[in-house]
């Protein structure tokens, strides 16, 4: 039955037929969403052109002009009318005679309804002066009357907003973010306002006047379904309620699901939240978009003064990286990472990147950006979504790596995570990821989503990775601490499981494996025994040492009980919680405590690193081999990974005459030629019979930070200089960066020096836990070298973004530290890192 066969039902040139025919179109069960809607907007405009005819049949130069929402045809059951009867100014009177005639039939109904009368000079006027009303305008549709009034009206309001867009679509930016700070964001919401909240309608309309003004386009792909769920929503509450509300309140969603004939009041939810993600996303991209678009006209005047200035230079640019094509100027891009660049305030992919050939480079990209603090690209994540390998099962090293340096990058890893998310790449790496994404949380004590909790709680722990040793694995337990909601009973139970399988396919050792489903398991048992149990009772601080096992795993499970509550909620944390878990941790610690070991015993040297030692004896200098190391081959029962074994990257095997200075010449050469170091150690040789001598030996693993390695004489050449003294690294160094300042995108935690008591008998350890940076090793070599300590071995590992050194230090005479010494030497150690 369409709109015109209800009208024929009943007279609809009175209220009472027009009633009867929107109750019978209301009540129709086949009929919903869209065609609902436009039905409704199609009836309604028939009543009212009845109600416009009978009453000026002699009146010219009127029309009367639905806006809005309903400009847009988009009736919910409750919606008002917003309608504007627009006149050419001159029978006065007789328009305010027929707006009356209009409008009190309508309220006679009891419908809401929103007017003006104004001619179309007085329309423009007020857009001008109110943003709200120029954004109705620009959905105007003609109803009855004038037509020729209307399309003029339509016509100048397009044109104002285009030609003041510069101006207008900052404030329409104000109010969007004013909302949001107002309503919070609809994807998290239990109880979320549908047209209000950030990710609802109101944002739906800004995005078609951004898209209005020429501007700034958003992306389209699943924004016209997004907004319809929301629209069907609204309609279904309000048939629900009864009333014309856009809260969808806890008490009406199970009846709002049944009428949208969904299983449940989380089924709902969830396809809200999806709906509300869709659209905060194109939101957050569409405003980037304009922002770039304002300040390239705003230096465009002085581009062109520059232009005329350097007109002979302009006229000899061709294409290419860094050129100028046609007297423009490209965008600049800066190198982030190996396929990586920075332009224009974005990270896009480098021109010679491979998705196809680079399965890591998603990853490598989130990294990236997360750790500049910036967004990834529409275009750069839709052609890594469409283009890139999958990961081989299970992940090569880099790939771990570069996941762990995403989640450890702080609060600029929600938006890269979620641009990651709006592509589908994030349940393409982590499948288990489907059942938790948009998962609502009935809990007044949660104030996110399941899977928006997770990223909150990595976010958290990346705050925390100076109190532990083993930073990648707090990551990654707490992103996958709750991913049992997914599935039916205990989540804890059902996550160890699941983390079980997440953490071998993503490449960590039976070990770690087996200490990250003990996290996933045991997330709640610490803040749950401290507040439930009596901590005098034996039995209760030997059952939680039993299930946790180790000191170091007591120490993540203790980082993740407080990044999980912190990132819970306001109510899930307090100073009196955090002291009753400190006291079970100590409890606890007490009870595994055992004698620590000395330091580690070094492995047998090779007959390579004999040779190299042997060699650099006999020239009374540095030698070195760089050696290409790849992942070990698949086990009979693994899948084989088509193609050449993935790189884990270089091993790098130096031998040095004993000396002072070796530590931080070789990491300052290393910097130097923009070599990452990920694992380092140097420790003293044992020379076989008949070779006078000692020897230190580093056996060292880099990567480029893009682009190729430097050959192996290249860098023997600068490490010559280096001990010798002709090489100014620190000078190098400080003008490479005051003229290639690093992006400061993440604000790391600060760095953390301890000395470990009792850990050695034979020398004094000293730990550092810092942000990973280029030249980090260097600065801390050099630090204990003017400390006057001699550094028996070093054990250094990247682990994401954070790195985890140990230093075993003696005095010149080869004794431990004095205690007050060794405390001397860590703090000004980390007073050096943090300055």
């Amino acid at each position: 039955m369409t709109s015109t066969d209800v009208d024929k039902q009943a007279d609809d040139s009175g209220p009472s037929g027009y009633a009867a025919a929107r109750l019978r179109l209301l009540t129709e069960g086949a009929r919903s969403g869209p065609p609902r809607r436009t039905a409704l907007s199609e009836l309604t405009d028939d009543w009212l052109s009845g109600l416009f005819g009978a009453a000026a049949d002699r009146l010219r130069g009127v029309s009367l002009v639905a806006v809005g929402g309903y400009g847009r045809g988009e009736l919910s059951p409750r919606s008002d009318l917003d309608l504007l009867l627009l006149h050419d100014g001159g029978d006065t009177k007789a328009v305010a005679a027929l707006a009356d005639r209009i409008w009190y039939p309508v309220w006679d109904l009891g419908l809401a309804l929103d007017h003006s009368v104004r001619t179309p000079a007085e329309a423009r006027r007020t857009a001008g002066e109110d943003l709200k009303v120029q954004l109705g305008l620009l959905d105007a549709r003609h109803i009855a009357g004038d037509l020729g009034l209307t399309t003029g009206l339509r016509t100048a309001v397009l044109a104002d907003w285009r030609n003041q867009a510069p101006g207008r679509l900052p404030e329409l930016r104000e109010l969007c973010a004013e909302r949001a700070e107002r309503q919070g964001e609809l994807q998290y919401l239990l109880e979320p306002d549908l047209k209000e909240a950030r990710g609802g309608l109101r944002d739906a309309t800004a995005l078609r006047a951004v898209a209005a003004s020429w501007l700034a386009d958003a992306p389209r792909e699943g924004l016209d379904d997004a907004r319809r769920r929301l629209l069907d929503v609204r309609d279904a509450l309000h048939l629900a309620t009864g009333r014309a509300t856009d809260r969808l309140a806890l008490q009406e969603q199970d009846q709002v699901a049944a009428e949208l004939g969904l299983l449940d009041a989380d089924t709902l939810l969830r396809q809200v939240y999806e709906a509300a993600r869709v659209i905060s996303y194109a939101s957050d991209v569409t405003w980037r978009e304009v922002g770039r678009v304002l300040r390239s006209r705003a230096v465009r005047p002085r581009l062109r003064k520059l232009a005329r200035e350097r007109s002979d230079f302009l006229r000899r640019a061709v294409v290419g990286d860094g050129r100028a094509l046609g007297g423009k100027p490209a965008a600049e891009r800066s190198p982030l990472a190996e396929g990586v660049v920075e332009q224009d305030g974005e990270v896009v992919l480098a021109r010679a990147a491979r998705p196809e050939r680079d399965p890591v480079l998603p990853l490598r990209a989130a990294a990236a950006a997360a750790q500049a603090g910036l967004p990834l690209s529409l275009h750069a994540v839709r052609r890594l979504a469409a283009t890139a390998r999958p990961l081989p099962t299970p992940w090569p090293a880099e790939a771990r790596e570069q996941l762990v340096t995403l989640l450890g990058s702080g609060q600029p890893t929600v938006p890269v995570w979620e641009a990651l998310e709006a592509e589908g790449l994030i349940t393409r790496l982590l499948p288990d990821w489907e059942r938790v994404r948009c998962r609502p949380q009935r809990n007044a004590v949660h104030v996110w989503t399941v899977d928006r909790h997770l990223i909150e709680t990595a976010v958290r722990a990346s705050e925390f990775t100076r109190r532990v040793g083993r930073p990648d694995l707090l990551l990654v337990a707490a992103l996958l601490h709750d991913i049992g909601k997914g599935w039916p009973g205990d989540h804890s139970v059902a996550g160890e499981i699941i983390a079980k399988d997440v953490a071998a396919r993503i490449g960590f050792d039976h070990a770690d494996v087996t200490v990250l489903s003990t996290l996933v398991r045991h997330h709640l048992l610490l803040v749950e025994t401290a507040t439930r149990r009596d901590l005098d009772d034996p039995a209760t601080v030997r059952s939680v040492a039993e299930a946790v096992g180790t000191q170091s795993t007591l120490e993540l499970l203790h980082a993740l009980t407080e990044a999980d509550a912190l990132a819970t909620g306001p109510a899930a944390w307090s100073s009196w919680r955090g002291s009753l878990v400190a006291d079970l941790v100590r409890r606890v610690s007490a009870v595994l405590a055992g004698d620590l070991l000395d330091e580690p015993a070094a492995a047998a040297p090779t007959a390579e690193q004999e040779r190299l030692a042997i060699e650099a004896i006999a020239t009374g200098g540095p030698v070195l081999s760089l050696r290409a190391q790849t992942e070990p081959p698949a086990q009979d029962d693994e899948p084989a990974v088509p193609g050449e074994p993935e790189p884990l990257g270089v091993e790098l095997l130096i031998a040095v005459p004993d000396q002072p200075g070796v530590l931080p010449a070789v990491a300052g050469v290393l910097a130097l030629h923009r070599l990452t170091v990920r694992t380092a150690e140097l420790r003293a040789l044992e020379l076989p019979e008949g070779v006078e001598g000692s020897v230190l030996l580093l056996d060292w693993r880099v990567a480029a930070e893009y682009g190729s390695l430097p050959q192996a004489a290249r860098l023997r050449a600068d490490l010559v200089r280096a001990l010798d003294g002709s090489l100014d690294t620190a000078g190098r160094l400080a003008e490479r960066d005051a003229a290639y300042p690093r992006r400061r995108g993440v604000l790391a935690p600060p760095p953390r020096v301890t000395v470990a008591p009792a850990a050695s008998r034979l020398a004094t350890v000293i730990e550092v836990r810092a942000q990973d940076a280029p030249g980090l090793l260097f600065r801390i070599g050099r630090a204990l070298e003017d400390a006057a300590v001699r550094v028996r071995s070093a054990h250094a590992s990247t682990l994401g973004a954070n790195a985890v050194d140990a230093f075993y230090v003696t005095t010149p005479t080869g004794s431990p530290l004095p205690r007050q010494e060794a405390e001397a030497v860590a703090r000004k150690l980390e007073e050096m890192l943090r300055g």
